[in-house]
C-alpha cells in the first residue's frame, strides 16, 4: 500500500510526483470519444485552426483525470475511502497533443470526521504543469481518508 493514512498527513506536506506524461492526439481523442465530448476544440484539426490556439487543445477533464491519476500513488493508493469531490478546478492554459506534464500535490487542510471516527477529511491541491513549468491545471480535491488501523 503506498497511500497515506490520515495521521500521516500534515498540512503544507508536498508531493512531487514522478510519474511524468505526454498528451499524445490518441489520448485527447479517446478520451473525448469515451466521454461522448463531441466539441471541435479537440476533435477537428481543421476547424480548431481557426481559434486563437490553432490546433486541438486537450480536453480539460483528461487534464482533471491526469492531475488526480497520476497523485494516487503517493497519497491516497489503498487509504482513500472515497472521492469527496473536486472544488476551484481551473486550467489557466491550454495542453496541446506533445505536451508532457507533471504534478505536485499540496495538502491543503486536515479535519476529522465528525460521522466517521475511523476516517478523516483531506483537502489536497493539485497542480499541472507543462514542459515550460507553465501553469496548466489546478483543483482542490477532497478525499475520505482511513485512519491507521489500532
Amino acid at each position: 500500500m503506498a497511500g497515506l493514512f490520515f495521521e500521516e498527513f500534515t498540512v503544507g506536506m508536498t508531493f512531487q510526483h514522478p510519474i511524468r506524461r505526454t498528451i499524445t492526439e490518441a489520448d485527447n481523442v479517446f478520451f473525448s470519444a469515451l466521454t461522448h465530448n463531441p466539441a471541435a476544440l479537440h476533435l477537428d484539426e481543421e476547424a480548431s485552426k481557426k481559434t486563437e490556439y490553432g490546433a486541438r487543445i486537450v480536453n480539460s477533464c483528461l487534464t482533471l483525470s491526469f492531475m488526480v491519476g497520476i497523485s494516487v500513488g503517493e497519497t491516497t493508493l489503498g487509504t482513500a475511502v472515497a472521492n469527496l469531490g473536486w472544488d476551484e478546478v481551473r486550467f489557466p492554459k491550454p495542453l496541446f497533443h506533445g505536451d508532457t506534464i507533471r504534478i505536485e500535490t499540496e495538502v491543503a487542510e486536515l479535519r476529522e470526521s465528525k460521522s466517521r471516527p475511523d476516517n478523516g477529511i483531506v483537502i489536497f491541491i493539485h497542480r499541472c504543469f507543462n514542459q515550460r513549468d507553465e501553469l496548466v491545471g489546478v483543483c482542490k480535491r477532497s478525499a475520505l481518508m482511513r485512519r491507521r488501523p489500532k
